[in-house]
């Protein structure tokens, strides 16, 4: 039984991710995934409704689902029906908390405190609770409801922010400005299929094909004087004002173009393609679909709604066959979560390599491994299919360099596990795995992580190797890291360090910082090189580049102390800890800048995140430095 352990566990993993594999399924009768599967344009990007949804929710509320924030109590079941409501029955989507306000002094200006979320505790069991940790002292939910009656206030505040530079403004001041573009969205994403105030909205669109003809006599009898039908001529006035509203103010692209082209440039939105409706006097298909499944929604038609679902999509197979391929994978992809499963093994492996130090070194060591190899797969297949879906290198943002660091990094663990076979680079990779998707996870809440890539950084070979090369050098670096953390651990806590852990502990940090020192350099080189292609000019002591250079200078640093004598291994690991830091600061420190031409903004809970993971790696080089005695590990007998 014992020798079998590490296939059983194996095959549990296997297990766990085929679950995740198992598409999705409807909760009722009405084919909600269907709806999700859906194409729209946003932002220059086509993506499947369900994708729209997710994101959003994630950029309000910082999670995917819509629920009562103390009980977890569903109002809807997925993001998609979410976004049902959202486009068709705005009365009602008003009602759900999804707007998230961390700031109590922004809960304040808008007149709310937590007794006004929506939750089922009484104000002493909600202090309870979060004074125990179950509940954040300073983080609730509110419905646009709820917010209306400040929204004044808030427009003011926001301006006076507006007026301040990015990087001078206070905490109160971002809160404001998020809250106030999470506000923006939302109304937007609202008038996408339905006008604004308009009561019987789609009914009157369902209706203009038959009153087209005649608005249409009518506007043109007035404009020349004649007698005309009044109420005709009203009705197609006040509809050309509203469709005018939802091309400005409409955030969805949902029309593609009747020609069926492959492409995205012609995908337009509904009150677009209904304003041209007004003067071809032809209401596009797709719009009626829309209006269609709008009615059905609002009616409880399940069977309307499926099928207007079916057919639709039948025509997009007709006009857009691959593109409407991609967005099936890519809702597929949003269902089964491939880098919060891989996380979750990452967990398992990390402690099940722990315990491999303790008893059953060769058992749970092997289990430990083949859960990784399983992890770092799935891993592999997620960032693979996210290059299929953006048609670009793995890495064009931070949240895909997050993705790709950890996935360099659990390779180079795996290399060390197959030669050494002591667990550590299992407890490494496992470290290493759940802590870059961890970050990665926090940065998807910013919004789309297949965004479109800004235009200087669009389509060069040279950026392409440079990035990737780059990167994984910091995978590199950060893993020498990782393992110095691991030997600073285990010596100072445990008395699991012997001598010849210890040395293959050196042996592997100095390894991995000589194929950092490489990648890191080749990386900067090669980053020159696309710098001059495109801005003409090889090197500009710009932040980035200089974070680069540091990370270059700082690996040669730890190899010529190693080389010259001045190190030994408990410094060796002091310096490699140190190197965390340098790498943090060049991979995020310097996007907080505000400066430079590789800026890409300030975020509060980054800078903070990374001012307490600068403070702990000073901590456990302050833990090296103590005497051999206080080591448990070097602890001399008594």
């Amino acid at each position: 039984m014992k020798s079998r352990l590490p296939l059983l566990v194996l095959l549990a993993g296997v297990i766990l991710v085929g679950v995740t594999l198992v598409p999705p399924h409807n909760s009722g009768p009405t084919d909600i995934v269907g709806f999700g599967r859906l194409p729209t344009l946003v932002n220059g990007r086509l993506k499947p409704l369900d994708t729209v949804a997710r994101t959003s929710l994630l950029v309000l509320q910082g999670r995917q689902r819509v629920s009562d924030p103390a009980i977890s109590k569903p109002f809807v079941d997925s993001p998609a029906e979410w976004l049902l409501d959202m486009l068709f029955v705005p009365a009602k989507a008003d009602t759900y908390p999804v707007f998230r306000i961390d700031s109590p002094d922004l809960m304040t200006l808008m007149g709310l405190t937590e007794d006004d979320t929506k939750i089922g505790y009484d104000s002493t069991a909600k202090r309870i609770m979060a004074a125990v940790g179950f509940l954040p002292s300073h983080r609730a939910r509110f419905s646009i409801q709820q917010l209306a009656p400040k929204l004044g206030e808030l427009d003011r505040q926001s301006k006076l922010a507006d007026s301040v530079e990015a990087p001078l403004r206070t905490s109160f001041q971002r809160a404001v400005i998020q809250l106030r573009d999470n506000i923006i969205l939302y109304q937007r994403l609202q008038s996408s299929l339905v006008a604004p105030g308009v009561d019987n909205y789609l009914e009157q669109v369902l209706n203009l094909p038959k009153s087209l003809p005649d608005g249409l006599a009518a506007v043109t009898a007035q404009r020349e004087g004649k007698p005309h039908d009044t109420a005709a001529s009203k009705l197609l006035l006040d509809l050309s004002h509203s469709f005018a509203t939802m091309e400005a103010e409409g955030y969805l692209l949902p029309i593609p173009p009747e020609s069926g082209m492959e492409q995205t440039a012609h995908w337009r939105s509904a009150g677009s393609s209904l304003s041209e409706s007004l003067t071809s006097g032809r209401v596009n298909p797709a719009v009626m679909a829309y209006v269609g499944l709008g009615l059905s929604w609002r009616g409880q038609q399940a069977e309307s709604f499926n099928s207007i679902v079916h057919v639709y999509r039948e025509q997009l197979e007709r006009q857009i066959p691959a593109l409407l391929r991609k967005c099936d994978v890519e809702a597929g992809f949003n269902s089964s979560q491939p880098f919060y499963t891989s996380m979750t093994i990452y967990v398992v492996a990390f402690l099940i390599g722990v315990f491999s130090w303790l008893k059953w070194h060769d058992t749970l060591g092997r289990s430990a491994f083949w859960l990784t190899v399983l992890a770092w797969v799935l891993a592999t297949v997620g960032i693979g299919i996210r290059m299929w879906l953006e048609a670009r290198p793995p890495v064009t943002n931070l949240y895909s360099s997050a993705l790709f660091v950890g996935w360099g990094a659990v390779a180079l663990c795996l290399v060390l596990e197959a030669v050494y076979k002591n667990a550590i680079g299992s407890v490494a990779a496992g470290l290493v795995g759940f802590a870059t998707l961890l970050i990665a996870h926090h940065l998807s809440l910013t919004g789309d992580t297949l965004e479109m890539m800004r235009a200087v950084l669009d389509s060069n070979f040279w950026l392409a190797t440079h990035v990737v090369t780059v990167t994984i050098g910091y995978s590199a670096t950060y893993l020498a890291g990782f393992l110095a953390l691991i030997y600073i651990v285990r010596g100072v806590f445990t008395k699991s360090l012997d001598k010849a852990t210890a040395d293959a502990l050196a042996r592997m940090v100095y390894g991995i910082v000589c194929f950092a020192t490489l990648f890191s350099f080749v990386g900067t080189v090669l980053g020159g090189i696309w710098a001059d292609q495109s801005w003409g000019r090889f090197w500009g002591w710009d932040p980035k580049e200089n974070g680069a250079l540091i990370i270059v200078v700082w690996n040669a640093i730890i190899l010529h102390a190693r080389w010259g004598g001045m190190v030994k291994q408990r410094g060796l690991m002091s310096l490699a800890v140190f190197g965390n830091i340098v790498t943090s600061w060049s991979w995020f420190g310097t996007n907080m800048l505000g400066v430079g031409l590789h800026s890409y903004g300030f975020t509060d809970a980054a800078f903070m995140g990374l001012i307490g993971f600068v403070a702990s790696q000073l901590a456990f080089i302050a833990l090296a430095s103590l005497p051999l005695e206080k080591w448990r590990s070097f602890r001399p007998a008594v």
